[in-house]
């Protein structure tokens, strides 16, 4: 079967190496945004069955889960509002499990943030919403 040309109206989609390094790209901002706020990272694109945590900081004597969440197109919607109820069950639950593994945060405070970031991913404008939802809400 031959190949056929794509459509001159159809934009190419993003390689996904390219998609990585530009999430990546943003998710370093949106760290060095919360260090200059006073977090500490903890750990960052940490992975279990139930989905990735972007971003695990400390906020004093809270663990902080941050989701990071890119529009190029450089209009901010409510990052809280742009996270399903799906994805804040996964969310909730990687937390739980990276809790699990990490025993010495069990009794510590946690709290969900998001950081709308837009723009150029080079140099993203960066907007935080701190306990942008909590684990009962998932």
């Amino acid at each position: 079967m031959a190949n056929l040309p794509r459509s001159p109206t159809r934009a190419a989609e993003p390689a996904p190496t390219h998609t990585r390094a530009r999430g990546a790209q943003v998710e370093a901002a949106a760290r060095d945004h919360l260090v200059r706020h006073g977090l500490t990272p903890v750990a960052s694109n940490a992975t279990y069955r139930f989905g990735e945590l972007d971003l695990v900081m400390q906020d004093r004597a809270t663990l902080v889960f941050v989701e990071v969440r890119f529009r190029a197109g450089g209009v901010f919607g409510d990052g809280a509002q742009s996270i399903s109820a799906s994805k804040r069950r996964k969310l909730v639950q990687a937390a739980n499990a990276f809790l699990g593994a990490h025993p010495r945060y069990a009794d510590v405070p946690c709290r969900f943030d998001v950081i709308d970031a837009s723009g150029d991913a080079d140099a993203p404008t960066l907007h935080w919403l701190r306990d942008a939802f909590r684990a009962d809400d998932a």
